[in-house]
């Protein structure tokens, strides 16, 4: 097995340390929201739905600018350093509309940067460990995920309260994290896709489409992340079982260590038996889990099917980037990458504040039980997409 490339560590360290910074602020956020803004589920959605779209929408023209230019590095660093800028305004929050403004900045950021550097990581492997490489880089972001919280939850044990204490000093780790990305070097092969300025006789860029099985595929994700909710109605749900919101930081961070420990099996288990076929499994598992959040009656059983749930996404995560990857052509993995982000950003906004509504109006079970469904449907629909690893898998036996 081939050792993980320099410039994927440098790129994992930046995520582990910007996600580090946006998980002491994310599980505290719904309690934050509630108790000290007065804000309700509702108004919980629209927050993370806007959030969510406004960083998927801007993965599509970075994507394709990254492609355009054939130059990555410099977006992806300017994604990043207005993340790690206006995260901690979230202290100086004093309504939810402001959460909101400041959120939507924070996931500017990260639309900014999202696709080129998805489309760097893909440059760095080959198309037999793509699985392995996301997979890693998901590892790295999770870790900072159990990181974040713990830090959060020891500034809360030293200074009972100070919410905003624990959100202002995010700027820390998100200096560290914009540092690190200098000694990130371009991959050598970034082919820039073709435009006027290459063929003078054209008044206008050459078309670039993507693939038709590409598209197949973003439209089954729809369906999908129409039922995948902000994860932050898992986190209302689990508080307002357990009555306080104390340990969420903690719970948080175990979800994440469940990642962490098995987002790079779980990517290079794709390189093995297949994308479809994990990814898939993966969304069952999804439908599983918002079933048992749908019946559940007790805080236990919910913790329990919420550290279960950080399989669904070891499984699906570096699965899915990988056959992204896959399907397209590299000098256009910018914007299929940007194409695959935006699919989910949609949907996301959509589930975010359709959920929120079922959430408030009808009950957490209808809301769930909503997800479930929708998960179950999209994975079957999934099964009946070509995959070019599953292609080539028929062309070894046919010969």
């Amino acid at each position: 097995m081939n050792p993980i490339p320099r410039s994927v560590w440098f790129l994992g360290w930046a995520s582990l340390f910007t996600d580090a910074a946006t998980e002491m602020i994310y599980p505290l956020l719904p309690v934050y929201l509630s108790r000290v803004l007065g804000a309700g589920a509702f108004a919980l959605g629209i927050v993370e739905g806007v959030a969510e779209a406004v960083n998927s929408a801007l993965k599509i023209a970075s994507g394709r600018l990254s492609d355009r230019v054939g130059r990555r590095r410099p977006i992806v660093i300017t994604g990043y350093a207005l993340s790690s800028l206006a995260r901690p305004l979230i202290a100086l929050a004093t309504a939810w509309p402001h959460v909101l403004l400041v959120r939507a900045l924070d996931r500017t950021g990260k639309g900014i940067r999202g696709a080129p550097r998805d489309a760097m990581l893909a440059a760095s492997a080959s198309a037999g460990s793509r699985g392995r490489i996301f997979g890693f880089h998901r590892a790295m972001d999770h870790t900072g995920a159990i990181v974040g919280p713990l830090v959060a939850s020891l500034i809360l044990f030293l200074a009972p309260g100070e919410y905003r204490l624990v959100f202002g000093l995010t700027i820390i780790p998100g200096a560290i994290a914009v540092a690190l990305l200098f000694l990130v070097r371009e991959p050598p092969d970034v082919r820039r896709v073709p435009s006027s300025e290459d063929h003078p006789a054209l008044d206008r860029p050459v078309a670039v489409r993507l693939p038709r099985n590409l598209l197949a595929f973003l439209a089954v994700l729809l369906v999908f992340s129409l039922g995948n909710s902000a994860d932050a109605f898992l986190l209302l749900r689990i508080s307002d079982a357990l009555g306080s919101a104390t340990y969420i930081p903690l719970l948080w961070s175990a979800h994440h260590v469940v990642k962490a420990s098995l987002s790079t099996w779980g990517g290079a288990l794709s390189d093995r038996l297949g994308r479809r076929r994990v990814i898939a499994f993966g969304w069952l598992l999804y439908a599983l889990v918002y079933i048992g959040f749908a019946t559940a009656d007790s805080a236990p059983m919910l913790l329990m099917w919420f550290l279960i749930y950080g399989g669904y996404f070891a499984l699906t995560e570096g699965a899915e980037k990988a056959l992204v990857a896959d399907f397209a052509a590299a000098a256009t993995h910018g914007l299929a990458f940007g194409a695959y982000n935006a699919t989910l950003g949609a949907g996301t906004l959509a589930a975010s504040i359709g959920f929120g509504f079922l959430y408030e109006r009808v009950g957490a079970p209808a809301a769930f039980g909503t997800g479930a469904a929708l998960a179950a449907a999209a994975a079957l629909l999934l099964m009946l997409i070509r995959t070019p690893d599953q292609a080539a898998r028929d062309g070894m036996l046919r010969s």
